[in-house]
């Protein structure tokens, strides 16, 4: 009978180990193969809604499919979670919430084909060449946000930062935002939640970009590609 029962509970496991294994996309099971890790496992406070698993992107469709996970290099991951634990200590009620993390190569070309009216040069001001790689596809990137722990609903509830997430134009340049404020297109409490999200990101070892607020860098491009290989 003690046999049977430790049967019963070692067949149980490895069925259970294989159901979570099915369960997995084959991106994500390449973005673990290859050594990336769950950013919620860094720090579980970390809120996840991947915008490409979804329609609410500018592409209009799911370009992730069974990718819900933000995954990350392991550095990148513990700089999340060091900006992360930096926002709780100075807005106790704020998180960080990702839109993306790392990006398949195949998904960045469905993004980099579905703009086919701007020129290349244009393309690239928010979309990587896939040819080249973007830091997304090596795991060192992210685009998130600051949202409240719990919203007017109980759910978390983004910060207002004047624009949506993959807005293409100027209103989402950091670049341009004292600009902005002055001609009555953005407001202050717009730019102040940039500022909180910039300064958590800051603290926690990344580098903003000039086109996209939402947009961080754990490592430049050139030593992403001598560090690590290319999600496909």
């Amino acid at each position: 009978m003690r046999q049977t029962s430790v049967f019963i509970l070692v067949f149980s496991l490895i069925h259970s180990f294989a159901l979570s294994l099915f369960a997995q996309s084959k991106v994500e099971q390449a973005m673990i193969k290859q050594g990336l890790v769950n950013v919620q496992d860094a720090d579980p406070s970390i809120l996840v809604e991947l915008k490409y698993s979804t329609t609410d992107n500018f592409v209009g469709k799911d370009v992730y499919g069974g990718l819900t996970q933000a995954y990350m290099q392991p550095m990148a991951a513990k700089k999340l979670a060091e900006a992360s634990k930096y926002l709780q200590a100075h807005h106790p009620n704020l998180r960080l919430l990702v839109y993306d993390a790392a990006r398949p190569r195949s998904a960045q070309w469905n993004l980099w084909n579905a703009l086919p009216n701007l020129s290349e040069r244009e393309r690239r001001k928010y979309v990587a060449d896939p040819r080249e790689g973007s830091i997304h596809n090596y795991g060192c990137a992210v685009d998130l946000t600051v949202a409240t722990k719990e919203g007017r609903s109980g759910a978390p509830e983004p910060l207002d930062m004047g624009t949506k997430y993959d807005f293409f134009g100027e209103l989402a340049y950091p670049s341009r935002e004292n600009e902005l404020l002055r001609a009555g297109k953005l407001t202050q409490k717009q730019i102040d939640n940039r500022h909180i999200l910039r300064t958590a990101m800051r603290q926690g070892g990344f580098t903003p970009i000039e086109y996209e607020w939402w947009h961080f860098n754990a490592l430049s491009r050139a030593k992403a590609k001598m560090a690590f290989r290319i999600v496909d």
